[in-house]
Order: C-alpha cells, then structure tokens, then sequence
C-alpha cells in the first residue's frame, strides 16, 4: 500500500470509530477539505486527520459534542469576527454537532491555508 491509499485508510478507520451521525458530519469536513485542497496529503497526525503540502494545513477531531478545527492560530485570526460565537483556543476551533457545519467557512479557512503554504514555499527558495 502507498502513502497515499494509507493515510486515506487510516483516515476512514479514525472517522468509523464514531457513531453514524458524527461520521456523516466529519465525512462532510473532509470533503470540503479534499475538494478544495486536492494536492494535499491525508494522514493521521497528532491522532486525528490532517491534511499536508508544505507544511500542515489544518487538523480536525471528532468529540461527543463538537468537531474541533485546528488550521493553526494565523488560520483562526484570519477569521476571527466570523469564528466569535465559536469556542475557541490559540489555532483551534469547536463546532457543535447540534448546529449546521459552517462548511463554507470551513472552505474559506482552508483555502486562506493553502494561500499561507504557498508562500512558505516561496520564501524557502
């Protein structure tokens, strides 16, 4: 098996160990992650999926109340009015399961993710 095919297999064995309806929801966080970031690496690091290029991009977890989102703290101050009424920590974020998935906001941080990356790479030449 290559990189690729493990980390996807050991993404949908983290996503299955949930109940039916957390699963739907972190399925749906990783498509929009896939979709708009299709060059990416998926893993699990630090226990929970994550997506790479250059460097990470952004994490998510799944818990019994809320999803956590961990784009890093530049990729939650970039958003910060928009995340206020969220629970929040230095690079993290909580979504609750009892509320619609913000997926397009989920979309905008990951692309404002993959604008940073770029630009890592840039200043690395």
């Amino acid at each position: 098996m290559n990189d690729r095919a493990a980390g996807i297999s050991m993404v949908d064995a983290y996503i299955k160990q949930f109940p039916a309806d957390v699963q739907a929801v972190l399925q749906e966080i990783r498509a929009v992650i896939m979709e708009t970031a299709p060059d990416a690496t998926e893993r699990i690091s630090y226990k929970m999926p994550t997506y790479t290029m250059n460097k990470n991009l952004i994490h998510f977890a799944g818990y019994a109340h809320h999803v956590g989102l961990y784009p890093t703290p530049s990729g939650t101050a970039a958003f910060d009015e928009e995340l206020s009424s969220f629970v929040r920590g230095k690079g993290s974020v909580q979504f609750p399961l009892d509320k619609p998935m913000p997926l397009d906001l989920i979309r905008r941080i990951v692309l404002f993710r993959l604008e940073e990356d770029k630009n890592v790479k840039k200043s690395v030449k």
